[in-house]
């Protein structure tokens, strides 16, 4: 009996024969998207570009199999390419075929404590960091890809005065003007081919052209290109395709020796890894046909175990990647087998040892990311984020600014400080910023002080304990502020509620006004000065 979407799809073998066609189709094209991808995001992070294979290969094979999600798609993703070629530049100093193996082990110990996130339950911190830090994070790593890859769409390696390759972003932003300036010919040309490509094909209206993968039809059209047009060796993909001899690699420690270097970077594969990955399934549960709700500890410690495994092979760090997930979906994927069957198409084709060296045009491959990058970077997240409020902006680029003067975990710090100090501007009492005062009164849960991301998780603890199926209440009324993130929250709880046949409602919100005069139904609310009670008044009206 095949499952419909009336009937939940079967988990495990049952399930594998229950949707055999349906998930084997779409790990197929789900295959045909992420090969150029994947070879692309290995070259752009200076790792071998195979990498990117066998890093989405285990995560077909392997992570598949106990992952917490259903439906997401594992292997590298774009997200992390600055903080892989970081690692390699820095640890390597400068020496790429040391700093990838120093970069292995680094992913190793990140897979591990992934791991120890999972085990010891910390995958509802992904609740913590405020959205629009998130959003700025995203964007912020959005700009890096496209300024590093605009220089290698027009056939351009810049480098500083000591004939090092360029790697910090506003160096590769300043460098732009003269790259444009002195492309090489044949190389912008087939970049901006594929470019166009990339942009435009989304738009074709034919169905079955549709179901095309854009990165498919730029390969399809860049190598002859690149052919007709003699483009040089240094503008192709090289790669070592016989899988035997590609996993024969050794995982160098020797990069723990630098200590803070290595810590630093542990610290980034674990904390942006894991974060994007629960953003991701977070997302992709919404788009599940059947409402499934995903296992975000049991994913998280899938995911660390697939980076243990891909660091000792040689590959890059994998997470839960919200393209190739998407392209799931949108092609009709039920079960776990569906990431399963993508790992076994992207095995075969190692095995099958095509003869793609010195074939694929480098171009090509940036201006596939840069597509990548401007999803992440759209102008329309900059216009979001002026939607939903004037702070909300600001918390957003200086996400982004500090991230392109420094790097993430700076940046992301920077947005949550600046978050901090709006909700305290906005009238938040200083000892509700980080702890949740509640009461809960059967299906009813009261909150005094502040309602906002940095206390999120004690409230959310507290509604968890309100079963779905039922009709529950929020009262917000004696607080003074209720932040942006918790009002995404509450939406996305309620449609939990909704799915379960319960119901929650949002009260007391009569008083509030936005806090910086925007009209988003998720804006950040706040009372008006002489409205606002003392946490302490608001403690004690909670307790009645």
């Amino acid at each position: 009996m095949k499952a419909t979407h009336n009937t939940m799809p079967k988990d495990g073998l049952s399930g594998l024969k229950e949707n055999l066609s349906q998930d084997a189709l779409s790990g197929f094209l789900v295959f045909l998207l992420a090969l150029p991808l994947s070879l692309g995001i290995a070259r752009a992070s200076d790792f071998p570009p195979i990498m990117g294979l066998i890093t989405a290969m285990i995560g077909g094979l392997f992570v598949s199999l106990f992952a917490g999600s259903k439906l997401t798609i594992k292997g590298p993703a774009a997200g992390l390419i600055v903080i892989v070629a970081g690692a390699v530049a820095e640890l390597g100093h400068g020496d790429v075929n040391l700093g990838w193996k120093y970069a292995l082990g680094a992913v190793v110990v990140a897979g591990a404590i992934q791991m120890l996130f999972g085990l010891i339950r910390l995958g509802s911190l992904v609740d913590f960091f405020p959205l629009s830090a998130v959003h700025g994070m995203l964007a912020a790593i959005g700009i890096i890809i496209i300024s590093k890859q605009t220089h290698i769409l027009l056939g351009v390696n810049p480098k500083d005065e000591l004939g090092k390759p360029l790697v910090e972003p506003l160096s590769l932003i300043g460098r732009l003007p003269d790259t444009f300036a002195h492309p090489v010919v044949a190389a912008a040309i087939v970049g901006l081919v594929s470019l166009m490509i990339v942009f435009l094909w989304p738009r074709v209206k034919q169905s079955f052209l549709k179901k095309i993968p854009a990165p498919i039809v730029v390969l399809l059209v860049a190598i002859p290109l690149a052919k007709y047009l003699a483009l040089g060796k240094t503008q192709l993909v090289h790669f070592d395709h016989n899988l035997a001899e590609t996993l024969e690699v050794d995982v160098d420690f020797g990069g723990m020796a630098q200590t803070g270097i290595f810590i630093k970077y542990v610290i980034m594969f674990a904390l942006v890894g894991s974060l994007e990955s629960l953003l991701t399934v977070k997302a992709v549960d919404m788009l599940d046909p059947w409402h499934r709700k995903s296992k975000a500890n049991k994913d998280l410690v899938a995911v660390g175990a697939g980076n243990m495994l891909a660091g000792v092979f040689g590959g890059l760090p994998m997470i839960s990647e919200v393209a190739r997930s998407s392209a799931n979906v949108n092609n009709g994927g039920r079960t776990r087998w569906a990431n399963f069957f993508h790992g076994i198409f992207i095995m075969i084709f190692l095995i099958l040892d095509l003869q793609f060296n010195d074939l694929i045009p480098t171009p090509a491959l940036a201006a596939m990311l840069i597509g990548v990058g401007f999803k992440l970077a759209s102008p329309k997240e900059f216009g979001l984020m002026a939607r939903v409020g004037t702070e909300q902006l600001i918390i957003f680029i200086t996400t982004i600014m500090v991230t392109l003067a420094t790097d993430l975990l700076i940046g992301i710090g920077a947005g949550i400080v600046t978050k901090l100090i709006t909700q305290l501007i906005f009238g938040a009492p200083i000892g509700a910023i980080f702890r949740a005062h509640t009461a809960l009164h059967g299906n009813r849960l009261k909150v005094a002080g502040a309602a906002v991301f940095s206390n999120w998780l004690g409230i959310k603890k507290q509604l968890v304990k309100i079963p779905l199926s039922t009709h529950a209440t929020i009262d917000l009324s004696a607080c003074n502020l209720v932040d942006h993130t918790v009002s995404d929250n509450l939406h996305h709880l309620q449609r939990d509620f909704e799915h379960a046949g319960g119901s929650l409602q949002v009260i007391g919100l009569d008083e509030f006004k936005p806090a910086s005069k925007s009209k988003h139904e998720h804006a950040a609310l706040n009372k008006p000065k002489t409205g606002r009670k003392s946490l302490r008044e608001s403690v004690e009206s909670i307790k009645k």
